[in-house]
């Protein structure tokens, strides 16, 4: 035919069948015994027209809350954060949208710069030498870290703090079970933190890696010029999970002897998008550089001497020896961390530590408010953007009653943390104004008070 992808006309149809030699289409299915044949209609709508379908379907959208309809203050991993409007017209471009992995580098340099330039940004935000192109995103990219010190160290027992993101965690067991790697999870202390004195007495010389959130989960800043010299003193690796946004403000995890940094980049110019797809980051030492997992995109020179990128390190099973491969991982979220470099550039540097900034400011001051308001906040240690709010109700009744006062409340802690049951840990990001800030507080007073 010659309209290969318009929908077929009864002469199309005839014709089809008369190609077959058949005269109907139920003789297609004439294998098919009569007595399992099914004979009535489908338990299912009438088709409607593409006007009708969509109004349908925009009806149905019309009753999700959403960042546009509420206040958001919910974060716990997934943030609401301001978004360059250069970033779609870019990434929505058809030689990147459409672009999948970069194998012929002569007709790739677009993406591959764009890849290059996201590994650099990632390595100036974390303190570390080298980063590769991302991975799918903050959960898997720690788990495959954690399997990478295993691998590089010999040893198998990892510990891993409390404090770090529970999904994160789940994660990381299933990873382990696979590579019979053993977990240890480490408490907090009475400030939120990931306890020192636990930690010293937990580790040994069979532990290949420390594994702490920075900040955690909690929103608390880890010590971790505190944990770096318990983990190395017994030869284990550090392996820290950041929010790459709180980096602006707080001092890089390489800075502080971290070995291995992760995280995901959702804060810089990826939506919410009901939890992913996100875009996970992977940052080391050049010591380690040949044992990370992905794909790493360098600059060169051709033989004119122009400049040049191309696939560097690719270090997966496809294309070395199965039993030399560091990890199974077979792609990366290039479209992604192309809209994280693209932010990340929108912003410039003094841009980031401006927005991380707001986020800290803005988070305080709802802390301030709050408090004023009789509600008690438990951090007891520096926080970035999040923070706890004990209840004295139910987190999910409380929810409800925000919800109805056009407010997306906190995540409860109880779901993760039963000693945290009636805790709501509150996300306050630079999109939030004072007056947003100021109803939050005035709204918890009156339902806590009810």
């Amino acid at each position: 035919m010659k309209y290969r992808y318009l929908p077929q006309t009864d002469q199309d149809k005839r014709e089809m069948l008369e190609t077959l030699g058949i005269s109907s289409i139920d003789e297609l299915f004439a294998d098919i015994p009569e007595e399992v044949r099914f004979k009535g209609a489908l338990n299912i709508p009438e088709a409607l027209s593409e006007p009708d379908l969509v109004k349908y379907f925009t009806r149905l959208a019309n009753q999700n809350v959403n960042f546009s309809t509420h206040v958001n203050f919910l974060g716990a991993g997934v943030y609401q954060h301001y978004t360059p409007s250069t970033v779609n017209h870019m990434l929505l471009r058809g030689e990147f949208f459409t672009a999948y992995t970069p194998y012929q580098p002569e007709i790739s340099q677009g993406e591959l710069q764009a890849i290059f330039e996201f590994q650099t940004m990632v390595c100036e935000l974390t303190g570390m030498e080298v980063a590769n192109s991302s991975m799918y995103d903050g959960a898997t990219s720690l788990a495959e870290a954690a399997m990478m010190a295993a691998g590089h160290t010999g040893k198998k027992r990892v510990i891993v703090s409390r404090a770090v993101h529970p999904e994160a965690r789940d994660v990381l067991k299933t990873y382990a079970y696979g590579q019979n790697v053993e977990l240890i999870e480490v408490g907090t202390n009475s400030d939120g933190v990931t306890d020192p004195a636990a930690l010293e007495a937990l580790i040994d010389d069979n532990t290949a890696a420390v594994i702490v959130q920075y900040p955690n989960f909690f929103g608390n800043v880890e010590d971790l010029a505190t944990i770096e010299p318990i983990a190395h003193g017994k030869g284990a690796l550090l392996i820290t999970s950041s929010n790459p946004l709180a980096l602006g403000v707080l001092e890089a995890p390489g800075k502080l002897g971290a070995d291995i940094v992760v995280g995901d980049m959702q804060p810089f110019g990826i939506p919410a998008s009901f939890g992913g797809p996100h875009c996970g980051y992977f940052a080391t030492t050049t010591k380690l550089m040949r044992k990370m997992p992905g794909r790493i995109v360098g600059q060169t020179k051709d033989e004119n001497g122009k400049r040049g990128f191309v696939l560097t390190l690719q270090a997966r099973e496809q294309h070395i020896r199965r039993e030399k491969a560091t990890s199974n991982i077979c792609s990366n979220q290039a479209l992604l961390a192309l809209a994280a470099a693209i932010t990340l550039t929108a912003l410039g540097k003094n841009g980031v530590q401006e927005m991380a900034m707001m986020n800290l400011q803005k988070a305080h001051y709802a802390k301030k408010a709050l408090e004023e308001k009789g509600l008690e906040v438990v951090n007891a240690s520096p926080f970035f953007n999040e923070f706890i709010i004990k209840l004295n109700k139910p987190v999910a009744d409380v929810n409800k009653k925000l919800l109805a006062a056009g407010i997306i409340g906190g995540y409860d802690l109880g779901l993760d943390y039963p000693e945290l049951a009636q805790h709501t840990l509150v996300a306050v990001t630079e999109l939030r104004t004072k007056e947003e800030i100021d109803i939050l507080a005035a709204e918890l007073e009156a339902i806590t008070r009810a």
